[in-house]
């Protein structure tokens, strides 16, 4: 089952909410759909994209959080020691910033399109952010 489409650059995702173990981040998340913003290839963490927010207050702390998500995990930092942010893995990734290690609220979980998650990373590491838009499927 399908929650959200996930459209970045030229490729469409499917992907379900984690509700039962990030209820708040799900909730706090669905409240702004749909979601449009750019998405850029992260410094630290490995393989993964971004979406820098700056003090942006989802009004939520930790739950469920993980510095390792697989591909097509998508993680909402909810801020403190970095800025708000959300990850989005393509491969190995060790979720960082330049203040060290950080764990973010797994909260939305990729469920169709993943064989494209790499070649999107790649496309944003290579030709700059890309646009993303996070709809109700």
């Amino acid at each position: 089952m399908s929650d959200l489409r996930i459209t970045a650059g030229p490729f469409t995702f499917l992907a379900r909410f984690e509700r039962a173990n990030a209820p708040q981040s799900c909730a706090r998340f669905e409240a702004v759909l749909p979601y449009r913003e750019r998405i850029i290839h992260v410094r630290w963490s490995g393989e993964a994209c971004w979406i820098p927010l700056g003090d942006y207050d989802f009004g939520v702390g930790f739950e469920n959080p993980t510095s390792y998500p697989a591909p097509g995990h998508i993680l909402l930092y909810p801020g403190g020691v970095s800025e708000t942010e959300i990850l989005l893995g393509y491969g190995a990734c060790h979720f960082a910033s330049k203040a060290g290690q950080l764990a973010g609220n797994h909260f939305m979980s990729i469920t169709e399109g993943l064989e494209n998650l790499r070649p999107l990373g790649e496309m944003t590491l290579w030709q700059g952010a890309q646009p993303i838009v996070f709809e109700r499927a």
